[in-house]
């Protein structure tokens, strides 16, 4: 019979005991086209398992509209994994943190203003409800109950750094179970704290999440669950970075020996991350730290993991494949080769049109006496413009209550500055014409938080906008989700003095990977063929944005940036064949 458990203080296979060896990497985060690569990596590490996070956000993008076809068609991905003779750990969530928007949880849970997450409010349970009804049943099949590889599957995601309610933990795990799984479930939380008593069940098999200081971890992790196998369900063998700081790495020898502790000890362990991959289009997260500071993340989220972004092997890699050599068996096969890299060069974007002239193919005008969120018009990612008519003459400062998340202001279409999230409390100085003038505030949702407390995260003008101490009332409202560009109609004569796209064309007779650095650039996103690559800001440290080869195509292939800061001079780009990821430069 198939079958994965604990017995005796071990996991057990089929009735033997086994050791979980496995590398965290996400669907969402790879181009299909490349995960039977990354997985067969995985493999050849010497991992017997695969992890990965499911994105709810990305799976039900509105309310009862799902997709589980194409680049999230996940049960191709466990199939695949399956194919290479990996097994499966699946953590559904429904939140997931991962660094991901909202932790995964979709944007549009915030319509409701007195929404209540990660807890028994009722309209978060029945979102919940309804998106395992959809997903659970894809994957029951799939369970080493049923002859497929996954052995195992999450109750929510490091619960006790957040919360306290049992009666919640419980209400997914019936949930799960009346969906037909039946493998081992667990849940994961970090040691310090009440987060391993908190964050879980008594009766669910409990792991822990660090990266460093084994001992002491596991050791906790004994006082409450003193006779199961040892699991680590994070090992942080990287970090993420924010806009703005230095890029983030740990030395090769420190993380080796915390792994060579781990396998000593006879515990399992999951590698955080294997392959980080990217956060395409407006998908990263943020965090807010205690004291207000915001703090989004980057595009790339290479993570110093043993794949690097493009899916190449690391000197990580080949430290850990000879650690663990010492404690399991390891694939005798050859190491591919890093993929091959194309520097195309100098693109040039000589086609143009500004926001201003764009504004009717993207957007239509809806009509409120305040400004709201975007969530509240329906709207998850991109970017939202305020617009309203001030009649003068008078002066005033002109200040926007928590702006989320980073503003730019225009008189007439003159930009008069920028007001961001952590600069709350400062104002711009307005002065109204005797005929008036027309106010623009466009607002970028850089990312919603994805852990702690501050999850109602919505974005745009969430209160009011002030002229000295009085409050404007009036406003047209354009949704911009920048989902489909296809509309726009772009102008080799144009010379945009304002937020604008540019366009441009590029050749390739063989597509490989590739990154495209952006030199002259201030802030905006990028897309190639009409896939957003993500964003790009100058104040690093990220300086390119990596490209996946299945984007591109043989001949003609179109590049389109969408700048909101600089006025380019000589629009141009550079495609490169290594990434940049450590430079910060600074900026707005």
């Amino acid at each position: 019979m198939n079958s994965f458990g604990i017995k005796n203080g071990r996991f057990h296979l089929h009735h033997h005991p086994f050791r979980i060896l496995s590398g965290a990497m996400h669907y969402f985060r790879i181009r299909p086209e490349q995960w039977a690569d990354r997985l067969n990596k995985l493999r050849l590490m010497g991992l017997n398992t695969v992890e990965t996070y499911v994105a709810w956000n990305l799976h039900e993008p509105q309310p009862g509209q799902f997709r589980f076809d194409g680049d999230l068609d996940l049960v191709a991905y466990i199939e695949q994994a399956a194919a290479l003779g990996l097994h499966v750990i699946v953590r559904p969530g429904p939140y997931i943190c991962a660094e991901w928007d909202l932790g995964g949880l979709p944007a549009w849970l915030l319509r409701d203003p007195a929404m209540k997450l990660r807890c028994t409010y009722p309209g978060y349970l029945d979102a919940v409800d309804r998106f395992f009804a959809n997903l659970l049943p894809r994957l029951a099949p799939l369970q080493i109950t049923n002859g497929g590889p996954i052995i195992a599957m999450q109750i929510e995601n490091e619960y006790g750094s957040y919360g306290n309610e049992q009666a919640y933990l419980r209400h997914l795990e019936v949930a799960m179970r009346s969906h037909g799984i039946d493998c081992l479930l667990f849940t994961s939380d970090g040691h310090g704290g009440e987060a391993l008593r908190t964050g879980t069940l008594p009766h669910i098999y409990k792991t822990v999440n660090f990266g460093s200081n084994a001992a002491t971890a596991f050791a906790r992790l004994r006082a409450h669950q003193p006779d199961a196998p040892l699991m680590c369900m994070e090992f942080w063998n990287g970090w993420f970075d924010h806009w703005g700081e230095e890029h983030h790495t740990r030395d090769i020898e420190e993380v080796t020996a915390v792994l060579t502790e781990m396998l000593d000890a006879d515990a399992s362990v999951n590698f955080y991350m294997f392959h980080g991959g990217t956060n395409f289009g407006f998908m990263n997260g943020a965090n807010q730290q205690r004291d207000g500071r915001y703090e989004p993340t980057l595009t790339s989220y290479d993570y110093d993991a043993p794949l690097s972004e493009a899916g190449d092997i690391t000197s990580k890699f080949l430290a850990y494949r000879e650690a663990i050599s010492q404690f399991a068996p390891v694939p005798d096969e050859p190491l591919p080769p890093p993929s091959r890299k194309a520097a195309y060069g100098a693109v040039a974007l000589p086609e143009a049109v500004s926001l201003w002239d764009a504004l009717p193919q993207l957007s239509q005008a809806v009509h409120r006496p305040t400004p709201e969120p975007m969530e509240m018009l329906g709207q998850n990612f991109g970017f939202i413009l305020y617009r309203t008519r001030l009649e003068g003459p008078f002066s005033a400062a002109l200040s926007l209550e928590k702006v989320h998340d980073r503003a730019h202001v225009f008189a007439d279409g003159a930009l008069l500055g920028i007001l961001a999230r952590d600069n709350s409390g400062q104002s711009l100085p307005l002065n109204v014409p005797a005929d008036g003038l027309r106010l623009d505030i466009l607002v970028e949702n850089m990312g919603r938080v994805n852990y702690g407390p501050n999850l109602h995260d919505r974005k745009g003008i969430t209160e009011v906008v002030l002229l000295d101490e009085q409050l404007h009332f009036g406003w047209e409202i354009f949704c911009l989700p920048l989902d489909n560009l296809a509309a726009l109609t772009f102008s080799a004569a144009a010379q945009p003095n304002a937020p604008a796209f540019y366009r441009g064309t590029f050749t390739t007779d063989e597509p490989l990977d590739t990154f495209v650095a952006l030199p002259g650039w201030g802030k905006g996103n990028c897309w190639i063929n009409g896939f957003n690559l993500g964003r790009y800001w100058r104040r690093g440290p990220q300086q390119t944005l990596y490209v996946p080869a299945p984007l591109l195509k043989i001949g003609p292939n179109e590049i389109v940036l969408f700048e909101v800061d600089e006025v380019a001079e000589r629009p141009f780009v550079q495609f490169v064949n290594q990434p940049i990821l450590d430079s910060v430069i600074g900026g707005r």
